[in-house]
C-alpha cells in the first residue's frame, strides 16, 4: 500500500548522519558487473528502491544476485544471457537504459522499453545511440530500441551533450570495443568517476578520470573484483539543507571534500557555512542565512550546470533553504523544464517565490512556512517537500513518499535519530 510522511515541524535536529553510497554510482556500476567474468562483491550500495529495480533486471537475464550485508550486494553474471527486459522493470526507473551498453558489449544485441524516472521534463536519449553507433552499433527505434553490432570498434567520439548516462553507456561499450577510443565533452561527475575506477578495477585501461576527455584501451578481458561506493555527494547537499532550514547543528560523517566544491559555495552564498574536519562535513547552529548580494548590491544567481559546477540534483534543495534566507535570490535551473513546478506546493505552505518561466525562479525570504499536505512529484523535489515540513510550523503530510524512497535509504529512520519528530504511515486516500 502505498505510504505518507507525517512530519511535526519546528523542531531543531541535532547529531551525527552517515551519507549512502552514490545510488547514481551504484546503478551503473550494478549494470557494468555483467562485463565482469564472475562474482563481484559491491560495498556500500543504497539499500533504496531503484537498486531492487536494477538488481530485478539483472536476475531477469540470469544474474545471480544476493544481498551479503545491510549495504553489500554480490552480483554474478556468468550465467546472464540475451533475454528481453521486462517493461516494467525498465518503467519504474531512467537507469534502466544503463543496461544498453554491457548488454550490447557482453550479447552483441539488447532490446530495449522505453525507460522511466522522474517526470522533470523531456529527456533525450538521442547521445546514447549516437556513441554507440559510431562505436559500430546499428539502432532501430520502435516502440522499443533494438540495438545490435556484430563487432564493436573503438574511435573518437564527441558527445552532442556531457550527458552523465550516455558518458556511462559509452564507458561501458567502449572497454568491449577493440581498440583505442576518445571520449570528448564527456561527463565527469563523482559518479561517473566511480564507474571508471570501478572498470579499472575489473581489468580496463581508461585514462583521463574526472575530465571531460576520457580514453579508453579496449578488448581486455575483464575479471570479477570487488568495489566500494563512494559517498553520495547530492545526499551530502540535502543534509546540509536540513541542518540549514532546522537551525539545527548536524555532522555529516563520511564525506568525499572534492565532490562539494560547488555545493559549499553555493550555500556560503545563501549565508550557510558548514566546515570541513577531515571526512567530516559540520554544520553549526545559528547560521547567518543571509543571502550574499553580488558587488553593488546586485541580487545574485544561484545556477546549476554540467560537473564540476552546482548539481542540477541539489536546485530543489536550494531553493527551500533560499525561503528561509534573509534576501533576495534568482535561482536558473537549466538543465529540465519541469524541475521547479513543485515551487506552488512551496508557495502553498508560505514561501515567497516567483516563477519567471519553467527554468528562473525568484525568491525572497525569510518566509515563515507552515504545515500543509503536498505530494511528492519526483526524488529531488520530494526530500525538498520533507526539509520544508521539517522547517514548518505545525503539521504536514507528505504524500507519494515512494518517490523519495528511490532515492533515500531509510530517510524517515535516520533523520528520527537526528530529532526529526518524523511517521511513516499507509496512504489511506
Amino acid at each position: 500500500m502505498p505510504a505518507s510522511f507525517c512530519v511535526t515541524g519546528g523542531r531543531v535536529l541535532k547529531g551525527t548522519i552517515h551519507p549512502a553510497g552514490n545510488k547514481n554510482a551504484a546503478l551503473p556500476i550494478l549494470a557494468a558487473t555483467l562485463l565482469a567474468d564472475g562474482p563481484c562483491s559491491i560495498d556500500n550500495v543504497p539499500h533504496i528502491r531503484d537498486v531492487e529495480t536494477m538488481l530485478e533486471l539483472l536476475a531477469g537475464l540470469g544474474a545471480a544476485v544476493r544481498w551479503t550485508g545491510p549495504n553489500s550486494v554480490e552480483v554474478n553474471t556468468a550465467g546472464a544471457e540475451a533475454r528481453d527486459l521486462d517493461p516494467k522493470l525498465c518503467a519504474r526507473i531512467r537507469a534502466s537504459i544503463l543496461l544498453a551498453g554491457p548488454m550490447l558489449a557482453r550479447f552483441g544485441r539488447v532490446t530495449l522499453p522505453p525507460p522511466g524516472g522522474d517526470v522533470i521534463g523531456r529527456r533525450r536519449i538521442d547521445t546514447h545511440f549516437l556513441a554507440l553507433e559510431q562505436l559500430g552499433a546499428d539502432v532501430t527505434v520502435g516502440t522499443a530500441y533494438k540495438i545490435e553490432a556484430k563487432r564493436l570498434a573503438g574511435t573518437d567520439i564527441f558527445l552532442d551533450e556531457p550527458s552523465v548516462t550516455a558518458t556511462e553507456n559509452a564507458l561501458m561499450a567502449a572497454v568491449a570495443a577493440g581498440g583505442p577510443t576518445v571520449l570528448r565533452n564527456a561527463a565527469c561527475e563523482p559518479h561517473v568517476q566511480d564507474l571508471c575506477h570501478f572498470l579499472a578495477a575489473l581489468g580496463a585501461e581508461i585514462g583521463g578520470i574526472g575530465t571531460n576527455t576520457v580514453t579508453i584501451d579496449g578488448g581486455a578481458h575483464l575479471k570479477a573484483a570487488p568495489f566500494s561506493i563512494g559517498p553520495d555527494h547530492i545526499e551530502v547537499g540535502s543534509f546540509i539543507g536540513l541542518a540549514a532550514v532546522t537551525n539545527g547543528a548536524v555532522t555529516i560523517d563520511g564525506v568525499r571534500a572534492g565532490d562539494l566544491r560547488a555545493t559549499l559555495m553555493a550555500f556560503e552564498r545563501l549565508g550557510v557555512r558548514p566546515r570541513l574536519d577531515g571526512s567530516k562535513l559540520v554544520v553549526d547552529a545559528d547560521q547567518e542565512r543571509r543571502i550574499r548580494p553580488d558587488l553593488g548590491g546586485h541580487v545574485p544567481k544561484l545556477e546549476d550546470g554540467p560537473w564540476p559546477a552546482f548539481p542540477a540534483d541539489l536546485m530543489s534543495i536550494a531553493i527551500v533553504v533560499a525561503s528561509q534566507c534573509e534576501g533576495l535570490v534568482l535561482v536558473f535551473e537549466k538543465l529540465f523544464e519541469s524541475r521547479l513546478f513543485f515551487v506552488d506546493k512551496l508557495i502553498g505552505m508560505g514561501a515567497r517565490i516567483v516563477l519567471c518561466d519553467p527554468h528562473r525562479a525568484v525568491i525572497a525570504g525569510p518566509s515563515p512556512l507552515r504545515g500543509g499536505v503536498v505530494d511528492s512529484p519526483d526524488i529531488r523535489a520530494g526530500m525538498a517537500m520533507l526539509l520544508a515540513a521539517l522547517a514548518a510550523q505545525g503539521d504536514s503530510v507528505i504524500h507519494n513518499i515512494g518517490q523519495i524512497e528511490r532515492g533515500y535509504e531509510r530517510i524517515d529512520e535516520r533523520l528520527a535519530a537526528l530529532g526529526a519528530h518524523i511517521e511513516k504511515v499507509d496512504d489511506g486516500r
